[in-house]
C-alpha cells in the first residue's frame, strides 16, 4: 500500500490501482455525511479534483493521485458514507483506477513514511 501527501492511500489489486482516504484523513474529517464519486469510464489528470466528500465538520475535495481511467466507484459509499469512518482502509475505497504504468506508484509513500508524515 502507498500514500498520498493528501491522506489518500493506493493499492494494486491486479492491474488496477484502488483508491481511499486513509484512516487519519477520515478522523479529521469527523463523520462523513456525503460523498459523491466520479462518472466510471472519464479520464483523470493527476491532481485533478474527482470527489467530494462532506462531514459534520467540513467539505474536502478528493484529487486524482494519478493519471488514468476510472473503471469502477464504490456504489456503497454513496448509500453510507459512514462506511468511511468505519473501515477507511478497507470497504471505504473510493474508486479503481486503470494507469499506463504501475510503477509510478514507486514515487509515493509507504507506510512508514505516512506515519512519519502524520506525526
Amino acid at each position: 500500500m502507498k500514500f498520498t501527501e493528501e491522506h489518500e492511500w493506493l493499492r494494486v489489486e491486479d492491474d488496477l490501482v484502488v483508491v481511499g482516504i486513509t484512516e487519519h484523513a477520515a478522523a479529521q474529517l469527523g463523520d462523513v455525511v456525503f460523498i459523491e464519486l466520479p462518472d466510471e469510464g472519464i479520464t483523470v489528470t493527476k491532481d485533478e479534483e474527482i470527489c467530494v466528500i462532506e462531514s459534520v465538520k467540513a467539505a474536502s475535495d478528493i484529487l486524482a493521485p494519478l493519471d488514468g481511467e476510472i473503471v469502477e466507484v464504490n456504489e456503497a459509499l454513496v448509500a453510507d458514507p459512514s462506511k468511511v469512518n468505519e473501515d477507511a482502509i478497507g470497504d471505504a475505497w473510493f474508486f479503481k483506477m486503470k494507469i499506463e504504468d504501475l510503477s509510478v506508484l514507486d514515487d509515493f509513500m509507504d507506510e512508514a513514511e505516512y506515519k512519519t508524515l502524520v506525526g
